[in-house]
C-alpha cells in the first residue's frame, strides 16, 4: 500500500471517526507532540519498525520494546515505568538519566557504556555487548554514573 494512501486512510479516521492517528504513524511523519501524546498509558511495542528515533520527553506507563528495529537513539527524558527492550537495534550508546522501572534488556547491541544517573528496576541484559566484554558484573555495579552506584537487577551476560 502506498503512504499517500495510509495518511488519506488516517486522516479519514481522525475527521470522521474522531480516532486518533497511531502512535507509531505520528513518529514516523515527524508529527509534532502533545505533552499529552508524550505519555503514553500502557506498553509501546515498535518491534521490527523502521521508525529511527522517538519525541523527546516521552514517558511510558508501560514497557517500551524497540527489538530489533531500526532505532538509532533514544530521546532524552526517556521514562518507561515497565521494562525497555532494545536488543538487536542499532543503538550505541543510551540516553544520561534515563529511568528504567523494569528490566533494561540490550543484547546484541553496540552499547559500551552505562549512561550517566541510570536507574533500571530489574535485570540488566548485556549478552553480546561491548559493555559484556570491557566490564565485569562488579565493575558496572560500581560504576560511579549509576544512582548510587547500583541498581536493584541480575546483570545477565
Amino acid at each position: 500500500m502506498k503512504k499517500e494512501t495510509i495518511r488519506k486512510i488516517f486522516n479519514f479516521l481522525e475527521k470522521e471517526e474522531s480516532r486518533e492517528k497511531p502512535f507509531a504513524y505520528k513518529v514516523k511523519i515527524n508529527h509534532p507532540f502533545t505533552e499529552d501524546e508524550l505519555n503514553f498509558d500502557g506498553d509501546l511495542i515498535l518491534n521490527h519498525s523502521a521508525i529511527t528515533s522517538l519525541p523527546e520527553g516521552l514517558r511510558v506507563q508501560g514497557d517500551l520494546s524497540l527489538f530489533a528495529s531500526a532505532i538509532k537513539t533514544l530521546p532524552e527524558g526517556l521514562y518507561v515505568k515497565g521494562s525497555l527492550y532494545v536488543s538487536h537495534t542499532y543503538i550505541e550508546s543510551l540516553t544520561d538519566n534515563l529511568y528504567v522501572g523494569g528490566h533494561l534488556w540490550f543484547k546484541y547491541s553496540n552499547i559500551g557504556e552505562i549512561p550517566k544517573n541510570l536507574y533500571v528496576g530489574g535485570e540488566l541484559d548485556i549478552e553480546e555487548t561491548p559493555l559484556a566484554k570491557k566490564y565485569t558484573d562488579d565493575e558496572i555495579r560500581r560504576n560511579k554514573n549509576l544512582n548510587n552506584g547500583s541498581f536493584k537487577g541480575n546483570i545477565i551476560r
